[in-house]
Order: structure tokens, then sequence, then C-alpha cells
């Protein structure tokens, strides 16, 4: 049944993806609601609340007739305050459902708040019915053009690293492993657009490796600004495979997450000798990342008739999939997504 998720809890929205980006870079972040959509970012979906980095983080507080009425000065009145008491670099004004239903003007409240403060101020326009991926590359694409050095130019030692956010991986510890990894691969800096001079300094990378498809775009934009190559690229398939040489053998393999993710992990299983492999995803779907057996999934019922019987001898996606698949009797292996589960602990 369209829109019926009896199984699997709900996606991480796209204001939670844009406020990931936004998280650390020394902004004051306001996500455009009435306390819900923050209370679910923070409480939620962003684990580095509990990792000691402090990010600026605040809702609007829009009430009834605030939302009604666009009383968008009342809004602008509000940042002014923050900001007289937060030393940021920037403001970043964050969308969700309200100011989408009542048509906010998302340019007009940006140039309303710049003319009071002596900070950039952005507009992510997200409207919290997509899911979080939308958010990632929405947030990219206000943060490169307003911050990006042009007079930058490459250095051979700097890789930067787009898409690298909890959200978009198995565990939130990821992405200082990410770092590490590179550095031990011979860069000496490592670009992971967790804080604001990453962006200033965007175009000192000599090459760009894409997490996930919500980075693609600004990957495109940087090279074509700056000329910077980019590869997509998954970092950390040793922990999901578990270094078992013969888990793919002559295997039938389904494999869910996001396209980068997927496609990183069929390769891994075609190498090991599986006898076909499919991947799906519900999340953004990219053509320079179809491959073979690629496969987009819109409702939950989508994978249940792809996957709720013996189609496959092997299904690898995050746990909380499992609970959908009541039919299946074959393998399964836990690719954690933290999108779609909110695990932290491996």
């Amino acid at each position: 049944m369209k829109g019926l998720w009896k199984y699997i809890s709900p996606f991480a929205p796209d204001q939670s993806g844009a406020a990931a980006v936004l998280y650390g870079l020394n902004g004051i972040v306001v996500i455009c609601d009435a306390g819900g959509c923050a209370g679910n970012i923070c409480g939620f979906d962003e684990p580095r609340w509990f990792s000691g980095k402090k990010s600026a983080v605040f809702s609007a507080g829009l009430r009834d007739m605030d939302a009604i009425l666009g009383r968008d000065d009342r809004l602008v009145a509000k940042l002014c305050d923050a900001a007289a008491t937060i030393d940021a670099d920037f403001a970043a004004i964050v969308g969700t459902p309200v100011p989408s239903v009542i048509g906010t003007d998302y340019k007009a409240l940006r140039h309303m708040a710049e003319k009071k403060l002596d900070i950039p101020v952005i507009a992510v326009e997200t409207t919290g019915m997509k899911y979080y991926d939308t958010g990632i590359e929405k947030a990219y694409a206000a943060l490169f053009p307003a911050f990006a050095d042009t007079a930058q130019t490459p250095e051979a030692d700097t890789v930067g690293v787009l898409g690298a956010v909890p959200l978009e991986l198995m565990h939130p510890g990821d992405i200082e492993w990410i770092s590490q990894t590179l550095v031990e691969e011979g860069w000496q800096q490592v670009l992971l657009f967790d804080e604001i001079d990453d962006y200033k300094n965007a175009g000192k990378a000599r090459l760009n490796f894409v997490v996930s498809p919500a980075g693609l775009k600004a990957a495109k934009f940087l090279k074509e600004t700056f000329g910077t190559p980019y590869e997509c690229r998954y970092f950390g398939l040793d922990a999901a495979i578990y270094g078992d040489d013969n888990l793919f053998a002559g295997k039938s393999v389904l494999i869910i997450h996001q396209q980068v993710a997927a496609n990183a992990m069929a390769e891994e299983a075609a190498e090991a000798g599986a006898a076909y492999v499919t991947t799906a995803s519900w999340f953004m779907d990219v053509p320079e990342l179809h491959c073979d057996g690629c496969i987009a999934l819109k409702e939950e019922d989508d994978l249940r008739e792809l996957a709720d019987n013996d189609n496959f001898d092997l299904i690898v996606g995050d746990v909380y999939f499992r609970r959908a698949l009541p039919h299946f009797h074959g393998q399964y292996l836990d690719f954690p997504h933290f999108a779609v589960s909110g695990r932290v602990g491996k």
C-alpha cells in the first residue's frame, strides 16, 4: 500500500542532513520551526552532541500566528539577539515543513538578516519532506559558493572528503577513521569539511573523495571552480565484511545502502565470487552511479516484493531492514546506516 510503512522506522529528513553538514562550523544554525524539528535533529539525528564538540543550534520557535502571518522580522530579531552573544563566522537558516507550507521567501529572509548582522547569512531551503541526503546536498550548495576562496590553488598533499557526515556512515566514529586512513596513505592535509576553514581552503585539494551521492554536486562545483578531480570512495568495508573470505562465494546477494556504499560493497562481493549482486536504495538515485542490477526503492512494499522470499542467499543492509522481511530465510549481514537506524555503537 502506497505510503504505508509498517516495519521500517522513518529515515532522517532533509533538515537533519543540512544540520549535519553545518554542525561544528562555528555558525549560528537556526532551524525554522516551532521546536519539534530542532528537537529531532539534536536528540536523534546528530550523535556528535555526545562527543563534546559544540555547535550553536537554535529553534526559531515559530508560533501559529507567526507562521500564518509570515512574521519574518521576529525571526531576524531573534537571530540578532543570538549573534550578539555568540562569536560566529556566519548564520544559517534551515527550512522545515512549516515555512515550506506557507511559502517562506528564504532569499528575502537572508537579505533581511544580513542587513542587521555583520556576518554572512546563508539559507538552506529544506522542506522536511525529502530524505537527509537532499539536505546534505543543499547545505553544500549554500556553503561552497559563499565561502570557497577562488584564489586558492591545488596543493599536492591535500585531499578533500565530501559526504562524510554521520548520517551517511556505518558508525559516527568513522569520520575520524577516514581522516586517519588518508593520512596513512600519505595525505598531509585532509579536508573533511567539518570546519569552516575547510570550505575556505577547498581549492587547495588536489583530489576530492565522494563518500555519498549527496556530495556529487559539490564535487562537480569544485571541479568547475578549481579543476579538482573527484572519485567516489566508501571507507570501512572490512568491518562490514567481518573478514569472512567465503561470505559471498557462489551466492546471490542483495546490498541495501546509499549508492556509493552499495556499489563499493557490490565490488567486494563480486571479487569474492558472488554468483550475482543486486543493489537497492531508497536514497538519492544518481544515474552516473548506476551499475548492473541497481534498483531504486520508493516504498516499504518495494523491498518486500524484492526480497521477502528466497530470491537471495544473502542480504547486506542495516539490521533494521530485516524486520520487514519475515519470509526471508537466507543469511542477513548487518551493514549499518546511521540515517536509517541511528545506532551509535558498533
